[in-house]
């Protein structure tokens, strides 16, 4: 069949990137940024103070270290110096414990951040309203699961808590610096603010290009998925080349945001070893000629440690502005998918009181003057009205794009009419959550999905617990038994990706075999015998009969030959039912559908149109 698939409706535009989300183009400054951050930890706090007082903690040993050795350097020679010895080495080892507990800490804390982001996250991907996976290419959704959390989680796990210790470190050691020498602290300040500068003018740079880099990367994953995923059309027409350049150019734009923000950041980080080292120098200098007069050696060394101590602190500082300006790119895209609307889980309206009791009992599922379109102007059904009686076997059949797998997606409820009544069991849908309606029914449609695993764990993925006996069963009335018997290990042989070890035909009973095991009230068929031969067609065909007995049946089917024993059979055509009827009187009261049923004896039987 061409007609629209229900799981990607309508066509995307040559622009692969998704619309611009009008939120994305308001990008917060650094305060916001942290406090977008400090909102995504919110749950973490105990482990982030943790570890926040263990580095303030090796911080202030280490803030205490060049005053020991001041007084190591003015002592000698003068006094016994193997006390202040020992507690500088007590303080640098101190210093080192502390700080590697505390790492750990904030290291797991932003694991266990992300790891409550990526739950979320693919929770939601999987509730997404059947619309937004035709608007959003499923490679770039998936990397915001697995690239985009992962920068999110150096942010997370580091820049906060580096953020507020460096300050607090450098305003300590610039304290003691002021309490030391006023003047050599002051050319250290100015060299520092220089830097500060370039560093501000740097940053809103490094955030935009770390948003690029991050959709690239998703471009990338999602042209990858794209070409995987139709392989065997890649090889056959000899794309290879083609698709690799394709996927290339997405590279280059990787690689250039990539280059562009380690530029920027480079800059950055030049701008502040110029500061360090800079004011470092000044120090040397101005503070050799005045010792002696005004500032003992002692002083010097202290002040010298406490300017080369400050180069950590000051970097963490820059590096974690840095690190949470490129991780709120990341956590944009984040965000943006988060934002898009889930399918609705609850009834669209109360329920209303039980219908009395009638001769006639309601059918499984009935359509009345139902229209719909997956774009605005352009209707797929109009006014479509049909019945499938809890027993028996209706069929749907008509010209390619005239609306049958269209029935099938409102009947499974990812979309809902845009006029008209859908109902199960007569009530009407509105009335019952998505899971109720979908606990009805079972749909074998016609991509015949088979998931990596074994092939027990395929059939009995709508049961895992499945009594081995019922599996059995679905395996003969699917005459899947051969299959079984053929391949390595039976049913724990492991399938490949997509079932490609497989037949289609071998594919379509698995698919057949799944939706029997569930024993639904209204089993949809989309296409059941297109990958069948004339044998095996033959065997689905007394396979649907004996299910009709036990359930409601509705079928899509090309091939005439596989309905013609239906109960009653609609066809549509450009969204409309224009006859419905047995096989024989629609051969007498229509001419589309003696069309259709020429057409297919001219070819000979059982081919498809």
């Amino acid at each position: 069949m061409t007609e629209q698939v229900a799981t990607d409706p309508g066509p995307r535009s040559g622009d692969d990137t998704p619309p611009p989300d009008p939120a994305g183009d308001r990008r917060p400054g650094v305060p916001g940024a942290v406090a977008t951050m400090v909102r995504l930890t919110a749950g973490h706090r105990s482990a982030i103070a943790v570890a926040s007082v263990l580095t303030l903690a090796g911080s202030a040993m280490g803030l205490a270290q060049p005053l020991v050795a001041r007084r190591i350097v003015d002592a000698a020679g003068h006094e016994r110096l193997l006390g202040p010895l020992l507690l500088l080495a007590v303080l640098f080892v101190a210093e080192a414990v502390t700080g590697a507990v505390g790492r750990f800490l904030l290291e797991r804390m932003g694991e266990r951040v992300i790891r409550t982001m990526r739950h979320g996250l693919v929770s939601h991907l999987l509730r997404l309203d059947m619309r937004e996976y035709g608007r959003h290419r499923s490679g770039d959704l998936i990397s915001r699961v697995t690239a985009d959390t992962t920068v999110i989680r150096e942010a997370a796990a580091q820049a906060l808590v580096d953020l507020v210790t460096g300050i607090l470190v450098s305003v300590g050691a610039l304290a003691l610096m002021a309490w030391i020498d006023p003047l050599l602290l002051l050319l250290v300040a100015s060299t520092v603010v220089a830097a500060a500068v370039v560093v501000a003018s740097l940053l809103a740079g490094i955030r935009a290009a770390a948003e690029r880099t991050q959709g690239a990367v998703g471009d990338i994953a999602a042209d990858l998925e794209r070409a995987l995923g139709a392989l065997p059309m890649v090889r056959v027409h000899c794309a290879e080349t083609r698709e690799a350049r394709r996927i290339g150019t997405r590279v280059e734009a990787a690689y250039d945001a990539g280059v562009r923000t380690a530029k920027l950041a480079a800059f950055m980080s030049s701008a502040v070893e110029l500061a360090v080292q800079g004011s470092f120098l000044l120090v040397l200098v101005i503070g050799g000629m005045r010792v002696g007069g005004s500032e003992s050696l002692g002083e010097l060394v202290a002040f010298l440690l406490y300017a080369s101590y400050l180069v950590v602190p000051l970097s963490s500082v820059f590096r974690a502005i840095g690190l949470i300006q490129r991780g709120m790119g990341a956590y944009q895209r984040v965000d943006q998918a988060l934002a898009l609307p889930e399918e609705p889980t609850g009834p669209q309206r109360a329920p209303v009181r039980p219908r009395q009791a009638t001769a006639r009992p309601a059918d499984a599922l009935a359509l009345r003057e139902v229209h719909f379109g997956y774009l605005p102007g352009r209707p797929v059904l109009r006014g479509v009205s049909l019945s499938v009686p809890h027993r028996g076997q209706i069929a749907l059949v008509g010209r390619s794009g005239a609306g049958k797998t269209t029935v099938f997606s409102l009947a499974a409820r990812f979309y809902e009419p845009q006029a008209g009544a859908l109902s199960f069991d007569g009530h009407p849908a509105p009335e019952l959550t998505r899971r109720e309606c979908r606990a009805r029914i079972a749909l074998v449609d016609q991509n015949t999905h088979v998931v990596h695993g074994t092939l027990w764990d395929n059939i009995t993925y709508a049961m895992p617990d499945a009594d081995p006996a019922e599996v059995r069963q679905v395996l003969r009335l699917a005459n899947l038994t051969d299959v079984v018997d053929r391949l390595p290990g039976g049913l724990s042989c492991v399938l490949g990706e997509r079932g490609t070890t497989l037949s289609g035909g071998e594919r379509q009973r698995i698919a057949l075999a799944r939706a029997l095991l569930t024993r639904p009230a209204l089993l949809l068929l989309d296409e059941p015998t297109s990958h069948l031969d004339a044998i095996n067609e033959a065997a689905l065909s007394q396979v649907m009969r004996d299910i009709a007995q036990r359930c409601a049946l509705l079928v899509i089917a090309h091939r005439l030959s596989t309905v013609q024993n239906a109960d009653r059979i609609y066809l549509l055509d450009a969204g409309r039912i224009i006859a419905a009827g047995t096989h024989e009187e629609l051969l007498n009261r229509s001419a589309t559908y003696r069309e259709l049923a020429d057409a297919q004896t001219l070819r000979g039987p059982g081919d498809s149109s």
